[in-house]
């Protein structure tokens, strides 16, 4: 018997949300790869995003079926062998390849150890017409005719069909082809291709779709082109949609797909505690600075779940902020791993974060009122600031050049603790060995 025969996906209970992460198909697609000349994700890169997924609680990755290159088939193979050596300690994680409804994609995949098949073939007018040719009726007929002989020579794999492009397909039309496939599949998907899908409309197809089909678990995959990925996401999984394709950072094809830690920490606020079942949301912060090394960037502004959401500049804010948190920070994102919130020192900061950080952090002898002269320097002296200066280094020059102030004498391993309690760093590698320090960190 075969590990994929042994791990049988009728003897695993879905949990009421179920990600199917696509980082490294999907998410292979964006053109964030190109911005550092990179191109692709080294099979190293591959390795190390699919352990972290898996530790982090995801049970379903989604990769390129092995027939689109020979590259492709050995990273796979590099990636399931990771899965492997992970079963006895985080058990089983199903991995899915992406495939046309084509003998030859199909048996790639087969070959290479697959767990399951997600097919899919374009059913909008626009593909139709534009993309494969073929009207809907023989669309049917070759899904539920392959569908049907890897169901019957492979009965142990997941097998789901999406019908590409749907929120741009007439739901009668999208149901001529789903009343064909729907008893040979475990789940049929709703991709919003494109990116044109509001959320009131996810909302009725979804409701739809479950009456339509009230035996099968339904799957959805949403582009960010106007910006609704997330809400799009967020209401399939409360009108009852229980597989919902992620990537981390949202990234994919041009503006990208859903961020997994974006929805889980969304549904958290929202209270919807019984969906994050089983999910590290701790480590959701490190797994995204994970992928964030590798496309050589930062993670981004628009990602929630991000140290850049726990970041200020505005000196009424910094005050605030040293004073109690929570007046500017309102969610709990120490929970999803940014343990820390960082102030930015520059032109807008006031004489209270200033002072808070001569004080606490550089331990130079400072009182309140010298603090607010200070500040009215260094307010003027940072707009001239070059490129090879920081405003930190601007302001301890000013404390200590024109205002004379000495550091307290601090041994150095009790100014090492304490540098390292307000400076604490996110190791993208060890996130999961360690628990991060909380602290404030002053730039």
């Amino acid at each position: 018997m075969t590990p994929n025969e042994m791990f049988n996906f009728e003897n695993y209970t879905p949990r009421l949300l179920e990600i199917i992460d696509t980082t490294l198909r999907e998410g292979s697609q964006t053109s964030l790869l190109h911005d550092h000349y990179k191109y692709f994700f080294s099979q190293e890169d591959k390795r190390e995003i699919v352990r972290a997924l898996i530790i982090y609680g995801v049970k379903f990755i989604e990769f390129f079926a092995p027939i689109v290159s020979q590259r492709e088939a050995d990273d796979f193979a590099a990636c399931k062998a990771v899965r492997d050596n992970l079963i006895t300690q985080k058990g089983y994680t199903f991995l899915l390849a992406h495939v046309r409804c084509h003998p030859d994609d199909v048996q790639s995949a087969i070959d290479a150890g697959f767990d399951g098949l997600n097919f899919y073939f374009g059913t909008s007018p626009k593909s139709r017409t534009s993309s494969h040719g073929k009207d809907l009726d023989e669309i049917a007929r070759r899904a539920q005719s392959l569908i049907e002989q890897v169901k019957r020579d492979y009965p142990h794999l997941i097998l789901r069909f999406s019908g590409e492009d749907a929120f741009r397909t007439p739901f009668d039309d999208l149901c001529r082809v789903y009343d064909a496939i729907a008893p040979l599949v475990s789940r049929v998907g709703t991709p919003d291709t494109v990116g044109v899908a509001t959320p009131s409309g996810v909302v009725q197809r979804v409701e739809n779709l479950r009456k339509r089909y009230p035996n099968l678990d339904l799957e959805g995959h949403f582009h960010d082109d106007r910006g609704f990925a997330l809400i799009n996401a967020l209401e399939a999984v409360k009108h009852g949609m229980r597989y919902i394709n992620t990537t981390l950072l949202g990234i994919g094809e041009r503006s990208g797909i859903t961020s997994m830690t974006a929805l889980l920490y969304n549904l958290f606020i929202d209270h919807d505690y019984d969906r994050l079942e089983g999910y590290n949301l701790r480590g959701s912060y490190p797994i995204n600075v994970l992928l964030a090394s590798k496309l050589k960037k930062l993670v981004q502004s628009k990602e929630p779940v991000s140290l850049t959401n726990r970041t200020h500049m505005a000196g009424v804010h910094q005050k605030a902020v040293l004073n109690d948190a929570e007046t500017y920070e309102p969610f709990p994102l120490d929970q999803f791993g940014v343990s820390e919130s960082e102030i930015l020192l520059g032109p807008l900061s006031g004489w209270n974060v200033i002072y808070y950080f001569l004080k606490e952090i550089k331990y130079y002898q400072i009182d309140e009122a010298t603090a607010k002269k200070i500040a009215h320097t260094f307010k003027e002296r940072v707009y001239g600031i070059g490129e090879d200066e920081s405003p930190a280094e601007v302001l301890c020059e000013i404390a200590e050049n024109e205002f004379g102030l000495e550091r307290l004498a601090i041994p150095e391993p009790y100014r090492d603790a304490v540098v390292q309690r307000m400076t604490g760093t996110t190791n993208s590698n060890q996130w999961l060995e360690a628990e991060h320090k909380n602290g404030t960190h002053v730039r």
